[in-house]
């Protein structure tokens, strides 16, 4: 900041080093490396992105997609149906894992397994387990049938659903802990006061533990829609989007626009998940800012 003297003349202020402390500098120091990775590598494609799905021609093409339509479908299965039921089995297995037994606490290390091994070995020996030919599962039908198993992964309906069980199975442990932590604070008094007085399971779980889980149970919820919604690995690894592309969600559409040479409508169909996730979003921050 220049100080004026009289007429043009002016005694330049102190520069702006001398007027940040020590540990300011310091901040700006360690911020501005994440500050270029975050514009190199979050705002940088983002706008790219939607510079290459800008033109409105593309959403019309989408539009008479049949592909496009059933991705979204799906999409909205797996939210509705799949997210639901997992964090309802999250839920009842957090009050399992949550107690205070030796063999329970073993078993939580087998049961976190899933979740902590990467997707592509665990996913692709599913794929591999559900092979109509040479599958572990169709071998172990065979062996007690003397039947042919099905081809899993052939029929749109049954490799959806099979996508969603991997999803759940994947995913469900990391929900759990999360769920178990929210009870294990609740006060124990509670538990034991309703136990004198004669409450059943299903009483101390309506009255003390869901009151106390309904605001985590619910930001979980939202949490884990945002992140399916980006959830490539369960669908593209299991299915590939088969069979004829029709186990497609809004996370994968978009490789079969690339495998087609389709750029903007590969961009296009990723933009069109924003009706989905902008809501999700916001009402998970006005839950939070209560």
């Amino acid at each position: 900041m220049a100080i004026t003297l009289s007429g043009d003349q002016a005694i330049p202020g102190p520069p702006l080093s001398s007027r940040l402390t020590p540990a300011q500098v310091w901040g700006i120091l360690l911020l501005t490396p994440y500050l270029l990775v975050f514009l190199a590598f979050v705002v940088y494609p983002v706008c790219y992105g939607l510079w290459l799905a800008r033109d409105p021609a593309n959403y019309v093409a989408l539009y008479h997609d049949p592909i496009f339509a059933r991705a979204a479908i799906n999409t909205l299965i797996f939210l509705v149906v799949g997210i639901n039921i997992k964090m309802m089995i999250a839920l009842f297995l957090s009050g399992f894992f949550a107690q205070q037994r030796t063999w329970i606490r073993w078993l939580s290390v087998i049961f976190i397994l899933p979740w902590a091994v990467p997707s592509i070995p665990t996913i692709l020996s599913v794929r591999f387990m559900l092979n109509p030919e040479w599958g572990m599962v169709n071998h172990f039908i065979f062996s007690l049938t003397g039947d042919d198993g099905p081809n899993w992964l052939n029929d749109p309906t049954v490799a959806l659903c099979m996508a969603i069980a991997v999803h759940i199975w994947k995913s469900l442990p990391f929900w759990t802990l999360i769920l178990i932590t929210g009870r294990l604070a609740i006060s124990h008094d509670l538990f034991e006061a309703a136990e004198v007085d004669g409450a059943s399971w299903w009483q101390k779980f309506r009255y003390i533990t869901w009151p106390s889980m309904q605001t985590l149970y619910v930001t979980c919820t939202l949490l884990s829609m945002i992140w399916t919604l980006g959830d490539f690995n369960s669908v593209y690894l299991l299915t590939g989007g088969g069979p004829a592309d029709l186990t497609h969600v809004l996370a994968t559409l978009g490789i079969r626009y690339l495998r087609l040479d389709q750029l903007s409508l590969a961009m296009a169909s990723i933009v069109c998940a924003m009706p989905f996730v902008l809501p999700l979003v916001y009402f998970m921050m006005k839950r939070l800012s209560r």
